[in-house]
């Protein structure tokens, strides 16, 4: 449904602007709005603390996108919600410093943010790293209205060679005192326009139907910090097992993912506030992490949709069969940590990092479709959806960067290591539940008699493999090894090597490129232990 069929106007209209402007009888003094985002906080918000102190009044709005809601293949019903919790809370959060509360548009940004430019107000906002739509709206932004982009997210921008010693300025600025400002020294205020989240989930008809989805928000996201804190030295051993992972690891993902915090307290917090040990280090890293995959999209917003090396550009696409997504999207390939991990993700939209690499591994190795709708559909569904990490790792899982070290994950292994009495499998494979463990790895492979005692005939109630995995990972282990060489090659270029963005920066996509640069190199392996990326992995 789109925003005309529903009657959901424009808003908030000019009038109503102008009128904000005189209402306190000095028309000349307008203001600063902060435009927010993805960032739905007001503490360590560089945008929030540079209108604090260069105005009077501010006015903090978000605006709902048709765009956004028109094309809802890009996000879940789920995700829409936890987002739309996320706004209630910044309402909130400038409620509680005696503001106004948040203003709550709809319509093109560019439009809606133009109303308030004409009125003489001034716009602000935090830099982010967005694909093509998000960069080509905030280019329209600054031209056409002025709108400045402040930054603060630890990120590289505007320099030659942004991956030069890189660690050491996300340490810097990990360790930077926060952005700050003081709610008394300004006029927090706002414009009722009749929009608020409700209206807009009445207008989209957005119903969330998932199970286990986290409520969104500042105040949510702390009390999950404080208490993963507290368990920190449990995370090492909790990561790689589904079962395990959705308590075991922190939670923060959404929250982080529609900035209700932001990394650099999180670090703060878990710095000062965990004990030493291999979960704090493991912790840490990942927020390391973090920000290592959002410069990659910062640095080239084509991870979103073109191969990273231009080798694989298009590689799988001969292979497209339709039947096989759908059999992968709907948990029906016949291998069950596949199926239950799809599964799962479809009805809480949340998996833990080594099922969403095993089913990107079986999905584009084993498979052999195309990177991006399995890219795509994962987008859609998870609750923490972040189109730099999910995208730029798709494109790594996959091995379409050209870096040795291809990782092949073995789904009857991963049964066996992650989930051996079966919990996670029996639990969104109930089809499967009357057969003994031992066979949950491979049922196919368990006898007749087995199969006829406890009634789960396989190839009926569950079916075969939709391909035979032996076989296929030979095949694409051969298609992948006899262009690796020359996709390693393509390292050594200018383009390719800003195009991946790796840590150590161009210097070491050269190197590859001199080391591994020849036919027919796969550098495959198998994925089966549980090493995470440390601090040294981000140069």
């Amino acid at each position: 449904m789109t925003a005309g069929d529903a009657g959901l106007p424009s808003s908030p209209d000019s009038e109503a602007v102008r009128s904000l402007s005189e209402a306190d009888g000095r028309p000349d003094e307008t203001g600063t709005v902060v435009w927010h985002r993805d960032d739905l906080r007001i503490k360590d918000n560089p945008a929030v603390a540079a209108a604090a102190d260069e105005a009077d009044r501010i006015v903090p709005l978000f605006v709902f996108d048709p765009g956004f809601y028109d094309e809802r293949g890009a996000a879940c019903d789920a995700r829409i919600a936890f987002l739309h919790d996320c706004l209630r809370d910044l309402d909130r959060q400038y409620r509680d410093v005696d503001g106004a509360g948040l203003t709550y548009a709809h319509g093109d940004p560019i439009d809606v943010l133009g109303r308030f430019v004409d009125a003489g107000w001034d716009v602000v906002a935090s830099a982010s790293a967005t694909g093509r739509y998000g960069r080509r709206r905030d280019e329209r932004a600054r031209e056409r209205l002025g709108v400045r982009f402040v930054d603060g997210d630890g990120l590289v921008r505007d320099a030659d060679r942004p991956r030069e010693d890189w660690s050491d300025h996300v340490e810097s600025w990990l360790a930077a005192d926060p952005f700050d400002w003081d709610p008394r020294s300004v006029a927090v205020d706002g414009v009722e326009t009749g929009i608020d989240p409700e209206a807009v989930a009445d207008a989209y008809d957005v119903k969330s139907t998932k199970t286990r989805v986290p409520t969104g928000g500042r105040e949510a996201g702390r009390e999950r910090l404080r208490a993963f804190t507290e368990r920190i030295a449990e995370y090492p051993g909790s990561i790689s097992s589904p079962v395990d992972a959705r308590d075991g690891t922190s939670g923060l993902s959404p929250y982080l993912r529609f900035g209700c915090l932001s990394v650099r307290e999180v670090h703060r917090h878990v710095d000062e506030k965990a004990p030493d040990g291999r979960g704090k280090s493991m912790f840490v890293s990942r927020l390391y992490w973090n920000r290592h995959y959002t410069q990659k999209l910062l640095d080239w917003p084509g991870w979103l949709d073109r191969a990273v090396n231009p080798v694989y550009e298009g590689f799988n696409h001969d292979r497209h069969d339709p039947d096989l997504v759908a059999a992968w999207k709907r948990g029906e390939t016949g291998f069950p940590m596949v199926d239950a991990s799809m599964r799962c993700l479809r009805e809480t939209g949340w998996l833990n990092f080594r099922m969403r690499a095993l089913c990107a591994s079986v999905y584009f190795h084993i498979l052999q479709q195309p990177w991006k709708i399995g890219a795509d559909h994962f987008y859609e569904h998870l609750i923490d959806g972040d189109a730099a990490i999910n995208y730029t790792q798709w494109q790594s899982q996959c091995g379409l960067v050209g870096r040795p070290g291809l990782r092949l994950y073995d789904p009857r292994k991963q049964v066996r290591d992650q989930d051996p009495d079966g919990e996670f499998v029996t639990r969104w494979v109930p089809e499967l539940d009357p057969l003994p463990a031992a066979h949950l790895d491979a049922p196919e492979k368990a006898p007749l008699a087995v199969q006829r005692e406890v009634g789960v005939r396989v190839g009926e109630e569950y079916p075969y493999p939709v391909v035979d995995y032996e076989a296929a990972r030979s095949e694409f282990r051969e298609r992948y090894g006899a262009v690796h060489g020359a996709a390693a090659a393509r390292l050594g270029e200018e383009e390719t090597a800003r195009r991946a963005s790796l840590s150590g920066g161009i210097e070491a996509a050269r190197s590859i490129a001199a080391e591994r640069g020849e036919p027919g190199r796969a550098d495959a392996t198998d994925a089966g232990g549980t090493s995470q990326t440390g601090l040294d992995d981000f140069g």
